[in-house]
């Protein structure tokens, strides 16, 4: 498990990360979110010891992070730092020896992942000839051929059209199956809604909300709406029930008044314009993303 425990980083007089706590149970996903510049980075990197918190520990299994945690870890950087002219299996090789990988392994282990990444017949190219989408191909192998206990991703899914954005969803929760420690950062809320099961959204580096996805969603509140229509959905936007709504072509999310009831909600619009569906939702971590940051920039 990797624990942090009031974690504040101070650089001359910014205080970007401001004691926050967490931890991360084997086979868990956990989403670290915020908004630019709310202190994502810093704390991965402290976490890493890349830099030096001012204040709090960093516990991995219950000790202090030593030497060897580093060769537990894979990280993937939002910033990419691929050498361009090197070749893809030259690249794989340094990074899997860093990690302390035996040569022999290390290659074992890369024609594995090349196939399992679709790259096989990159291997020889230099990185400046792959795609954007093949470049980060290759730093994803790099972080995980050595099989690291603790993975950290930093917006893993840059650069990926739906088709690899899915393959790396695959690969990510077969690492859920095996009991890694993985920590996602990402602004795609839709994504981290799917593959975490806890969260941290931080803001101008403080705890804005944290905990179980599922328990923070039923927190949030339960009187959401998903309505699919044809017609004017002007006669949706103006009803008196509705707190507030995201209007699209031909559907609309609405949160409801509290005190107002879905169902005749439902049955009053229905007499006005042609309902095709209606179902009552959990909010989205999209929307609790949005309305927790705008709370706590007031």
């Amino acid at each position: 498990m990797l624990e942090v425990k009031n974690l504040t980083k101070i650089f001359k007089d910014t205080v970007a990360v401001d004691n926050i706590s967490f931890k991360i149970e084997p086979g868990k996903i956990f989403g670290l979110l915020g908004p630019n510049g709310a202190g994502k980075t810093t704390t991965i990197r402290t976490v890493l010891n890349i830099i030096k918190p001012s204040f709090g520990k960093i516990l991995f299994d219950s000790k202090p992070t030593a030497k060897t945690f580093f060769n537990l870890t894979g990280y993937l950087p939002e910033e990419r730092g691929l050498y361009k002219k090197g070749k893809v299996i030259d690249t794989i090789m340094y990074f899997a020896q860093l990690k302390n990988m035996e040569r022999k392994t290390a290659y074992a282990e890369a024609h594995k992942w090349f196939k399992k990444m679709e790259i096989e017949k990159y291997e020889d190219k230099k990185i400046e000839e792959l795609s954007k989408g093949n470049q980060q191909k290759v730093q994803f192998i790099s972080a995980v051929i050595h099989n690291p206990k603790l993975l950290i991703l930093d917006e893993p899914f840059s650069g990926f059209d739906p088709i690899n954005q899915q393959l790396i969803k695959e690969v990510l929760l077969s690492f859920v199956i095996s009991g890694k420690i993985i920590m996602l950062s990402t602004h795609q809320m839709d994504t981290a809604e799917k593959l975490c099961s806890d969260i941290l959204l931080i803001n101008n580096g403080k705890e804005v909300c944290s905990g179980n996805l599922s328990q923070i969603k039923k927190s949030y509140g339960t009187n959401f709406v998903k309505i699919e229509f044809d017609g004017d959905s002007s006669i949706i936007s103006s009803h008196p029930s509705i707190l507030h709504i995201d209007n699209y072509s031909n559907y609309a999310e609405i949160q409801l008044k509290e005190d107002a009831l879905p169902y005749e909600f439902l049955r009053d619009i229905a007499s006005k314009i042609n309902v095709t569906h209606f179902s009552i939702v959990e909010p989205t971590l999209n929307k609790i993303f949005i309305d927790s940051i705008k709370q706590s920039s007031n």
